[in-house]
């Protein structure tokens, strides 16, 4: 979602909301031997402190944790193929172009078709696993006199269980998403948040208009925020192939 995009849907709600301050105050008038409640922004700083305090910190961590973890996968995964491939100068001479050009296919497939696929969400098969092996068969050195070549070779197959582990790790994390419990907490905890404001006597006001729109629209906001960081690879907020493009492309 475009940041364009993501302030439409904030002050879209946040107008909407004013509008129900209307509807109610003409709908439902406070009578005049109703309690006043001058006190509403207390309850208001009360329900956001009691429910957000606890269900968007653990929102936010989730999301936020689970995004940071697939960024820390790309750069190890990324890191480590690039060592991949600085390493084929010291293989026999035979062996060092095809680990290279096995290293840029790996790296293209991860950003031409897996990227996309984990942009939506969608499963990956099993054809970048192929590439991994191919590359990890192109660098083994099955006889070599040069103690310096075993060295290197040894020190490609590490460099590839660290592709290996890496590629899972980012694998898990695009298909990641947050708890059902914790979206459910997130969504009535926003809805009964505003709800309240309409069960004391708040008069129409300048001031109650512009408390109401403004609680309600950074309850979107936050709602938004979390919805793009739930995507730890999305276009807006989520990490990118910048690893693999600085060091192949």
């Amino acid at each position: 979602m475009a940041l364009i995009e993501t302030l439409v849907v904030v002050l879209g709600v946040a107008f909407v909301a004013a509008l129900s301050v209307f509807a109610k105050t003409r709908l439902f008038p406070v009578g005049e031997d109703e309690e006043p409640r001058e006190d509403v922004a207390e309850y208001i700083a009360m329900m956001v402190s009691v429910l957000y305090a606890v269900v968007l910190g653990l929102c936010l961590v989730s999301v936020w944790e689970t995004r940071s973890a697939a960024a820390d996968h790309v750069q190890a995964e990324a890191s480590a193929l690039h060592q991949t491939y600085l390493l084929a100068d010291a293989l026999p001479l035979a062996q060092r172009q095809p680990v290279r050009d096995a290293a840029r296919t790996y790296a293209s497939h991860v950003v031409d078709v897996e990227w996309p696929a984990m942009v939506g969400r969608e499963p990956l098969d099993a054809s970048g696993w192929t590439l991994l092996d191919q590359l990890r068969r192109a660098g083994e050195v099955t006889r070599s006199d040069r103690v310096s070549e075993q060295i290197a070779a040894q020190e490609l197959l590490a460099q590839l269980g660290y592709v290996d582990d890496a590629r899972r790790g980012r694998e898990a994390a695009a298909q990641e998403r947050l708890s059902p419990v914790l979206w459910t907490g997130l969504l009535i905890g926003g809805v009964l948040t505003l709800a309240f404001m309409f069960l004391f006597g708040i008069k129409r006001s300048t001031t109650h208009v512009v408390m109401v729109m403004g609680l309600s629209g950074f309850i979107a906001f936050t709602v938004l925020l979390i919805h793009q960081l739930d995507s730890p690879f999305g276009e807006m907020l989520g990490a990118g192939p910048d690893a693999f493009t600085r060091y192949f492309g």
